[in-house]
């Protein structure tokens, strides 16, 4: 007899123990080992992944991990090897801990002797061998339960499953097994369409233990009627008591149906024959009609006795070749190549037309073939169906009408985009006049970007002498069209206004008074912010005037000392449009050379971060003076730039408009 070899890992740094095991293992005479050696973890785990060891020996104190924690690295990473935890503690508690987590055993060096130790390592290959081969086995079952084609389930006599394949979920419709268990809580109810089969099912079982081909109607999810045929068993604990049931179920609908129609055929129903709504006509193989319903007559418009014995030919015109067709219904007929199922407008010799659906079977009557065509009338849905086509045909024509007129929009959004573009200062005046931008008195910067196509911002910068500039910046309620129909209106104000325009005061309250007039008669309820601001290089000072606009910034940048210019009073004056009876008050600051004006909209700030924190003036103030050591265009590209990596989604939510006027050196009058 071949001697048995058995691969042994051992994971053993004193050299004393790796001797006596090796001395232990060459006195054993029915197993052969072959013995092979890690004094590290590391080092046997890597001799584990290449293979062909049958057990391992573990001692749970090595040099690079102690304590169970090491059978747990082993066993974690090499679940399906037999360990045997062989150590030199002899602690009852941690023997249990390391064979409840699936040690095969728990030795203890020096005990037992090499008989012992041979004993353990053979029940242990054995038992995970066993452990594999019920793996398998409940593997191959659960194979067999899963891709069976008839429905296996258990049940409690109470009427809940317990257990059901997928087979048997598709038969009663469900989308998975758990759906099923869970939402069939009464069989009995839910399933069965009479109750009382599951009554008769439980009673047999009750009696015999057993049900064989036990029919039955039942319910599939969607309310429709099935037919099924149940073998099954009862499972009893060791008193006797049945602890639930397990069987098959198989779909046995098609046999079911086909009986019907062999009953039905056989005219055993002829009151559900004479009931029945669709139309039903028996023809044998010579093309001869047999029986018709009620239904039939009334579809064709004819007498059952204008049919029976009559050609199936006889409920159409005249007109066709009909001993033809007869001709080839018999060939047809003897070959089984009759259409089962078609559909077609009929007009019959009574001069009835109806759309039709017609259904054909072959059955047998009284051992003779027989043809059974079905007709159901579907004219209606067929009326339905091309009112709906028309419908559709309507939406279709709507549709692309709607897509003309939005490519017509969308033009016309690119056009006043352009237009509004247009309005916008293109270039800036020189002070004084004539001079090179690069050596004018005032200097000026802007940078706009709409939300959308247009916008609600509106900027102008106004030449109102060699010595003064007006600078002059609004924000209109919301953004799109329609705040830019209004942005279009206050520079048409703005210029008409041009002889009142070097005293911001008044220049804003007469824009106020005529957009008040003008939104009053549209009821459109809109208002505008604005910031006017002149600037007079002969008298060194700035005069301005704010209606509801955030304050812009005066920048000085010699001493880089950052101011807003604040409205005197303690009052603010309401944005334009929305009291027609309001005066604004011009107020002044000193101007100096190398003074920046900055002016913006509130879209520059509204904006809010990854957090939901919002961006603040003072946040963006901050940011002013971060960057006061730029030219002033540059400037205007770090704040958006800054602005729009703080957003949470790089963009700005609202129209923003940044206008900046620089000062020169200036000499005193």
């Amino acid at each position: 007899m071949e001697t048995k070899q058995i691969r042994v890992l051992l994971f053993e740094d004193n050299q004393d123990d790796v001797f006596i095991l090796r001395k232990m293992f060459q006195k054993a005479t029915t197993v052969q080992f072959q013995l092979e050696v890690a004094e590290l973890l590391e080092t046997g785990m890597k001799r584990l992944e290449k293979g062909g060891i049958d057990v391992v020996l573990l001692d749970l104190s090595l040099p690079d991990s102690r304590g169970l924690d090491t059978f747990y690295k082993v066993q974690t990473a090499f679940p399906d090897f037999p360990i045997i935890v062989l150590s030199g503690l002899d602690d009852e508690r941690v023997a249990l801990e390391a064979v409840h987590a699936g040690a095969q055993d728990y030795l203890v060096k020096g005990q037992g002797g090499s008989h012992l130790l041979i004993r353990a390592i053979i029940y242990a290959i054995e038992r995970m061998q066993a452990k594999a081969a019920l793996a398998t086995a409940e593997e191959k079952y659960r194979s067999i339960f899963e891709n069976a084609v008839e429905g296996i389930f258990q049940t409690t006599p109470d009427g809940h499953y317990l257990s059901a394949n997928p087979a048997l979920t598709r038969i009663y419709g469900y989308e998975s097994p758990e759906q099923l268990i869970t939402q069939m809580t009464d069989i009995a109810h839910q399933l069965y369409v009479d109750p009382d089969r599951r009554s008769e099912f439980v009673r047999i079982m009750q009696e015999k233990g057993v049900v064989n081909d036990f029919e039955s109607r039942v319910y599939r999810k969607d309310g429709s009627i099935i037919w099924i045929s149940e073998n099954a068993r009862a499972v009893r604990d060791s008193q006797g008591k049945i602890q639930y049931f397990e069987g098959m179920v198989e779909d046995i609908t098609k046999r079911k149906l086909a009986e019907e129609r062999l009953r039905f055929s056989e005219m055993r129903f002829r009151s559900v024959w004479e009931s029945a709504n669709d139309g039903m006509r028996l023809t044998n193989a010579d093309g001869t009609i047999v029986a018709v319903n009620s239904a039939f007559c009334n579809i064709v418009g004819m007498k059952p006795e204008e049919l029976v014995g009559k050609p199936i030919t006889t409920i159409y015109s005249e007109e066709e070749d009909w001993d033809n067709i007869l001709e080839k219904f018999r060939e047809r007929f003897a070959q089984r190549k009759i259409e089962t199922t078609m559909e077609r407008r009929m007009t019959f010799r009574s001069g009835k037309t109806a759309d039709l659906e017609s259904f054909n079977s072959f059955v047998e009557v009284e051992n003779n073939p027989m043809l059974l065509s079905v007709f159901h009338d579907i004219t209606f849905r067929k009326a339905a169906e091309e009112r709906e086509r028309q419908a559709n045909l309507q939406l279709a024509k709507s549709q692309a009408e709607l897509r003309k007129k939005n490519e017509m929009m969308e033009d016309d959004l690119k056009m006043a985009h352009e237009i509004q573009q247009a309005i916008l200062p293109q270039q800036y005046p020189a002070f004084p006049p004539g001079s090179a931008p690069e050596k004018s008195l005032l200097s000026f910067s802007h940078r706009y970007q709409p939300s959308g196509e247009v916008g609600g911002d509106f900027f102008n910068v106004l030449q109102l002498s060699p010595t003064k500039a007006g600078l002059f910046i609004c924000d209109v309620m919301g953004h799109g069209v329609r705040s830019a129909l209004v942005t279009a209106m206050v520079r048409a104000l703005v210029e008409e206004l041009r002889p009142v325009a070097h005293d911001p005061g008044k220049l804003l309250s007469r824009i106020n008074s005529d957009l008040r007039a003008i939104l009053q008669q549209t009821g459109t309820p809109l208002f505008t912010t604005a910031f006017y601001l002149v600037a007079d290089l002969e008298r060194k000072t700035f005069q301005f005037a704010n209606a509801g606009h955030p304050k812009p910034f005066l920048i000085h940048k010699n001493s880089g000392r950052v101011d807003q210019f604040k409205v005197d009073g303690s009052k603010p004056h309401p944005a334009l449009g929305l009291f027609h009876e309001t005066s604004y008050q011009t107020s002044e600051t000193p101007m100096e050379s190398g003074d920046l004006v900055l002016l913006y909209t509130d879209g520059l700030y509204e904006v809010e971060g990854d957090a939901g924190e919002q961006y603040s003036q003072e946040m963006l103030l901050n940011a002013v003076k971060n960057n006061l050591a730029l030219s002033c265009a540059a400037m205007l590209d770090q704040l958006l730039s800054e602005i729009r990596n703080f957003s949470a989604n790089r963009k700005f939510a609202d129209d923003v408009c940044l206008v900046a006027m620089e000062v020169g050196k200036v000499h005193s009058p």
